[in-house]
């Protein structure tokens, strides 16, 4: 039995350690990234510097407020630099204890899973243990899938978002092509904050209205792409929650657990989704949170394009 728990025990803290090393290599290449857009700070600050002067003429021509005035505005709505070091190491502290906490959490759950198991059986009476066995396997089964999918989608993202990026000739394309692919972790937000970042960014660099434009382009299409060709191969359709409960769950995840919530809040729905499949009087609430019967209505090119992914798939 010892022997037993002590390879339970080594088997979740490897499963952590490849997480933790996951975690490493993306801190890494956002590091570097974030170096090589810094070489470009005095161009930005120059940039900043210049819609900061065509700003305060604007006010001052239409509101008649002069630049010292408003600076001296500026000045005194202007937090202490105290009260900012306070805030950044309180967010620091919180950031870092929510951290260790989720690995405590991820390394726990792990090690007492097939505790766990027994106990969710053990809620139900012996002749529904077989039914809700499967329940929970699937529960396994889909929430293994959408991690391993999404990591996968996410990869593809990068590279759509770096070939694009890199044919319209925006600076640092790498990193934000990264970064787009990565905020993907939380749905709808996530990819459209990327992109005003990469706008945003290109603007003080001194793109074009072509550049910008297609750069919303290539947003446009990445999102075309992966909602209809990615999402349904790599993730599946078991995980498919309807854009209202999507929010909803960001929003209840956030309030609950701040950041680390927003990441768990779409796989615990899916979680609890199939769960309510499969429970006779929560079925409803099951078919609430899923895919509208219109998603379900597709014809033509992208039908066949999608089933023929599905095939090779499962060859």
């Amino acid at each position: 039995m010892e022997r037993k728990k002590v390879l339970k025990g080594l088997a979740a803290l490897i499963c952590l350690l490849v997480l933790l090393m996951a975690i490493a290599g993306v801190v890494s290449v956002l590091g570097w990234q974030i170096s090589e857009l810094t070489k470009d700070i005095t161009l930005i600050k120059q940039q900043v510097v210049e819609i900061g002067s065509r700003v305060q003429l604007y006010i001052f021509n239409h509101f008649g407020i002069s630049a010292f005035q408003q600076t001296q505005l500026l000045k005194e709505e202007q937090p202490s630099y105290t009260g900012i070091i306070q805030m950044m190491a309180g967010s620091l502290a919180y950031f870092y204890v929510n951290f260790i906490l989720v690995l405590a959490y991820i390394f726990l759950l792990l090690y007492y899973r097939s505790h766990i198991k027994h106990f969710i059986l053990k809620l139900f009476l012996h002749s529904r243990q077989k039914e809700m066995e499967h329940v929970v396997d699937r529960v396994t089964h889909v929430s293994q899938q959408y991690i391993v999918g999404l990591s996968k989608m996410i990869v593809c993202l990068w590279i759509m978002y770096g070939i694009g990026f890199s044919v319209l000739g925006v600076k640092n394309a790498l990193f934000f092509s990264f970064l787009c692919g990565l905020l993907e972790i939380v749905p709808f937000i996530g990819n459209i904050t990327g992109t005003i970042l990469t706008v945003l960014v290109a603007a003080v660099h001194g793109a074009s209205f072509p550049m910008l434009g297609g750069i919303i382009g290539i947003y446009g299409a990445v999102q075309f792409i992966q909602g209809w060709l990615l999402e349904p191969i790599l993730v599946g359709p078991q995980v498919k929650i309807n854009p209202l409960f999507t929010i909803i769950a960001l929003v209840i995840g956030q309030l609950v657990w701040g950041i680390p919530g927003i990441f768990l809040a779409i796989p615990i729905t899916a979680m609890f989704k199939i769960v309510c499949d499969h429970i006779e009087p929560l079925k409803p609430l099951g078919f609430l949170i899923g895919e509208t019967e219109t998603r379900k209505r597709e014809q033509g090119f992208i039908k066949k394009i999608r089933s023929w992914f599905q095939k090779s798939r499962n060859n």
